[in-house]
């Protein structure tokens, strides 16, 4: 709603002196006057009627000018309502552009605004036709500031007076299985066939739909602050009979951002920021399309700091960081209890540091990536593996609308970071896999990575192709399996590739036709193969 200024409602004001004293002529001496006698009723109608004729031009040039006033006062209402929408456009704009952007203080001073609907807007004689730029008064800013207020509020409203966004994805996958896959919905290794059961399946599941909010703070220390969550809903399945329509609500990121100009510190639960890249896949959304076949992905308590610098040929970034990762390697009795991992056993945390390049537009930046990673660990019964990986990542720009992008990792004793097959069984004794089995897996060592070909129609048409693999190294894990029972039921390498083709008709409606194949190598045998057909169906919000 808009308000009027106050000059114009003064200007409205001059319109009642003139009503007031047509009505006390018409209804005065004066205009009963044709009442009285004949012999003076010729003068005095002659004079009442020049006055009354002199009051009509009075009020009727009033009228004009008044007329004239609440059209420059109805363009000045229009400027000020284009000028409020101007200011929200930049407010959203900026709030997007930045994590650490905040929207304009209520404290803002007026501004003159100079009248652009001359166009539409009457012209008089005299000085009234050359009217002064509008301004906007006080008063009127103030009612600004307050509707800026309400508009910051107006969609999630929080505790402080910071801005608070609600954002997420509602998505439906259906799927068609070929063969025996460790999970139906999500996949992450092939097995072999299995006496009684069906060689494939069909189905469907919300469990990777994801809510997020982003919430914007002060500037603190000359730093933008802002901090982000995220959960899904594919923490686990209740034991009800509506397990394919409901899901167990998981936390997948938590942290806390302060940007500055060049440098940044983030704390919270995030992603590994040594692999960066994440492959195109909207039927793995909760977890990367290769987090069992080449990429390192788990969500890690996490402490970083980056910094970046400008190069005379492309822009250099620092990180470096502490992590720490979780373990496959216990098996807590009480799912409410957390057992110490073998790196929180060692008393210091997973060191990480990368170095990158970036050359090129935002829109297609060239990006190369290196990164070390130590891992101290100790395990039950004092024995320690020193862990670490080298890793590699990449994003360039081939051909117009074509773009290529990877990881590659090699090292040891960093399954916690994912990238890798597990065993699809729990082992019968916990404390002999703690103290035995789990040491001997990580000390042997590793190699992994993906690769990814995406190529951009147009704003709604992509395709992407795909391939990834994860592995042992099948010597060591075949030396150490000769002793130990369990270590067989591990898989030595995992393979995984997909292509898929998204469509996007608005910005906020996902349609994604994808092919899935996974071949998984044990110890010894031949591998096991199977394949998946999704669809899936999102909502952007």
């Amino acid at each position: 709603m808009t308000y009027p200024s106050r000059r114009a409602l003064q200007r409205i004001g001059l319109l009642f002196p003139g009503i007031l004293g047509c009505v006390a002529l018409c209804c005065g001496p004066a205009a009963l006057g044709q009442s009285q006698p004949s012999s003076a009723a010729g003068g005095d109608l002659a004079q009442s009627t020049a006055a009354i004729s002199n009051k009509i031009d009075q009020l009727t040039q009033s009228l004009e000018q008044t007329q004239v006033e609440l059209a420059q006062s109805r363009s000045e209402i229009m400027e000020l309502r284009a000028e409020l929408k101007q200011v929200l456009a930049k407010m959203n704009t900026a709030g997007d552009a930045s994590a650490g952007a905040t929207a304009p203080s209520a404290g803002m001073q007026p501004r003159a605004l100079t009248a652009t609907g001359a166009s539409a807007t009457p012209q008089a004689s005299g000085d009234e036709s050359k009217s002064a730029p509008a301004q906007i008064t006080q008063d009127d800013w103030d009612i600004l500031n307050e509707r800026v207020d309400e508009q910051r509020q107006v969609k999630v409203e929080s505790m402080s007076r910071y801005r608070l966004k609600l954002s997420g994805l509602a998505l439906l996958t259906a799927f068609a299985n070929f063969g025996q896959v460790d999970n139906a919905s999500l996949p992450s290794i092939a097995l072999g066939p299995i006496s009684g059961y069906s060689d494939g399946s069909v189905g469907a599941s919300v469990r990777q739909s994801i809510i997020g909010l982003t919430g914007y703070g002060p500037t603190l220390y000359g730093a933008h602050t802002s901090a982000d969550l995220q959960m899904d809903f594919f923490g686990g399945v209740p034991p009800t009979y509506g397990v394919s329509n409901s899901g167990l609500a998981e936390l997948r990121l938590a942290r806390f951002r302060m940007d500055w100009k060049r440098s940044s510190f983030v704390a919270g639960l995030d992603y590994p920021f040594f692999a960066p890249n994440q492959p195109t896949s909207y039927m793995s959304v909760v977890v990367p399309g290769f987090a069992s076949a080449g990429k390192l992905w788990s969500w890690t308590p996490t402490i970083r700091a980056e910094h970046r610098f400008d190069g005379t040929f492309s822009a250099f970034k620092v990180e470096a960081g502490f992590l720490d990762p979780a373990s496959y390697s216990y098996d807590a009795p009480n799912t409410n209890v957390k057992v110490t991992s073998p790196t929180e056993n060692s008393r210091q945390p997973t060191y990480a540091a990368r170095v990158s390049a970036t050359k090129g537009s935002e829109d297609r930046p060239t990006t190369i990536g290196f990164a070390a990673v130590y891992s101290p660990q100790r395990f039950v019964g004092g024995y320690d593996v020193s862990g670490w990986a080298s890793t590699m990542d990449w994003r360039i720009p081939l051909i117009p609308r074509t773009e290529l992008s990877g990881e590659f990792f090699t090292g040891r004793g960093i399954d916690g970071f994912g990238g890798l097959p597990l065993s699809p069984l729990r082992p019968a004794d916990t404390y002999y896999y703690a103290s035995v089995t789990a040491p001997q897996l990580a000390n042997v060592g590793v190699i992994g990575g993906w690769t990814q070909l995406k190529f951009r129609v147009d704003s709604r048409n992509e395709f992407n192709v795909a391939a990834g693999t994860g592995g042992r190294n099948s010597s060591e894990l075949r030396n150490a399996a000769l002793t130990d029972s369990f270590l067989p039921s591990v898989p030595a390498r995992n393979q995984m590739l997909f292509a898929n083709y998204i469509f996007r008709p608005r910005s906020d409606l996902i349609f994604s036709v994808e092919y899935r194949r996974l071949r998984t190598f044990d110890v010894t045998g031949p591998a096991d193969a199977a394949g998946q057909l999704g669809l899936a169906v999102g909502f952007l919000f």
